[in-house]
């Protein structure tokens, strides 16, 4: 049976008045996972709180490792970072008895970025605190407050005696951050419905499209000498520095409006190529024999990690003949982390349709439609498992920065949005 385009107004004024009434909660919700230091390989506890949340909402739940083991031979793969222990996806499954309507994945990632210097935030960065109209602390929006939005949104049906006609599966996962392979163990695990929606902090606008992205190093081998005779050595770090001023010419030519794909022709700069980490030299009176930065690279749609990385190391190989100065440098590039190819969504999907209404009811305004520059694990459910999946979540600001922060309105408005959707696409039933 197919999903109804819309409930009745007065069940449907209901569903948002529940949501209203349950603010208090979302709010509270959101701030208890920011308490969580959930960095890449520490979610342990997070998960665990959400699985006994997850569990007294009525839900089936399942934790389960991500395991390199398990998916390294998958399509979207990406190279772990890190090994760790109790590095789990969770899981709450809604299971009617009779389905109907469509079936529908609520995703969120639970691991956050490093905080950087902690000496620059205001406060403590997992210590949250609501000012102003927002909620700060790091994850507030990246993404725990999307968490948050979709267990309220359930919540909202419950309190009404309702509950989905179709099933709702709703994760909880790692290394979104890093390789996206958490997303990948969930479709590898057999979770599969008719849509995902990821409410990833995008401000109410309606992911269309977003570019692929990845992550390598490049180890740069010099030549050492003491300083007073640093013409018989090599610089390894301003080795380095001059192969990261060649990559910038690659994404200088990716950005020329002639090379843009047509999803982010509007764009001024698409592709991003960023410098995150360099690690180099051995004593500060020799000149250095080794530096390795560590490089993230954005592509476009349709074109696979393997050519872009073929593209980026003949970059590497033109600059290092092209400059004299590089003379005798050699280097090694490997990879780890994103190897995450870009997609695009077509705007004639029944699940875009049916978001972009539950939006304009609730916002009094039409949808935004959002080309990224980043990456989410959006890509796998379109990609490697034939779901239909976008982003829809709230306004942040400052995520992967300091001070990072949320909107509890605009949160509160996402859970609204996410409770009608739900209920016109899934339909609603009692409680049984």
């Amino acid at each position: 049976m197919n999903a109804p385009e819309s409930c009745d107004p007065a069940l449907e004024s209901d569903i948002l008045a529940a949501v209203e009434n349950l603010q208090r909660d979302m709010v509270d919700l959101a701030m208890t996972l920011v308490r969580f230091p959930s960095l890449n390989g520490d979610e342990a506890g997070a998960q665990a709180f959400l699985e006994g949340l997850f569990r007294g909402m009525g839900l089936a739940t399942e934790r389960f490792e991500v395991r390199d083991a398990d998916l390294k031979d998958l399509p979207g793969y990406s190279p772990s970072v890190g090994q760790w222990e109790r590095h789990d996806n969770v899981v709450g499954i809604h299971r009617p008895a009779k389905p109907a309507g469509k079936s529908l994945i609520l995703n969120g990632h639970i691991d956050v970025v490093p905080i950087g210097a902690e000496e620059l935030w205001s406060r403590p960065p997992f210590d949250p605190v609501v000012r102003d109209g927002r909620l700060y602390g790091r994850g507030s929006g990246d993404m725990k407050a999307g968490i948050a939005a979709y267990v309220t949104a359930f919540r909202a049906l419950q309190s009404l005696g309702l509950q989905p006609r179709a099933p709702v599966i709703m994760q909880s996962v790692v290394e979104e951050e890093c390789t996206g392979n958490g997303a990948l163990a969930c479709l590898h695990r057999g979770y599969k419905a008719d849509a995902a929606i990821i409410p990833e902090p995008f401000g109410h606008s309606i992911l269309k499209a977003q570019v692929g992205v990845m992550w390598l190093s490049v180890e740069v081998f010099g030549k050492p000498a003491h300083v007073l005779n640093a013409a018989q050595g090599i610089n390894a770090i301003e080795a380095a520095f001059a192969l990261w001023h060649g990559l910038q010419t690659l994404e200088s030519q990716w950005n020329e409006p002639g090379n843009r794909h047509p999803a982010f022709a509007h764009l001024d700069h698409p592709i991003r190529f960023n410098l995150g980490t360099i690690d180099g030299g051995e004593w500060a009176s020799s000149v250095p024999t080794r530096c390795v930065m560590g490089l993230r690279c954005g592509f476009y749609p349709g074109v696979s990690a393997a050519r872009a990385r073929a593209a980026i190391e003949t970059c590497l190989g033109e600059t290092l003949k092209r400059d004299p100065a590089l003379a005798g440098i050699t280097h090694r590039v490997r990879y780890a982390g994103f190897q995450a190819e870009g997609f695009v969504l077509e705007g004639t999907e029944s699940l875009l349709t049916t978001l972009s209404a539950a939006h304009a009811q609730v916002m009094h305004s039409e949808a935004e439609w959002f080309a990224s520059s980043a990456t989410t694990d959006a890509r796998s459910f379109n990609l490697y498992g034939s779901i239909p999946a976008t982003c829809y979540g709230p306004e942040a600001q400052n995520i992967h920065g300091i001070d990072e922060s949320v909107s509890i309105e605009s949160t509160l408005r996402v859970a609204q949005v996410l409770a009608l959707f739900m209920a016109r696409w899934c339909g609603v039933e009692k409680s049984r």
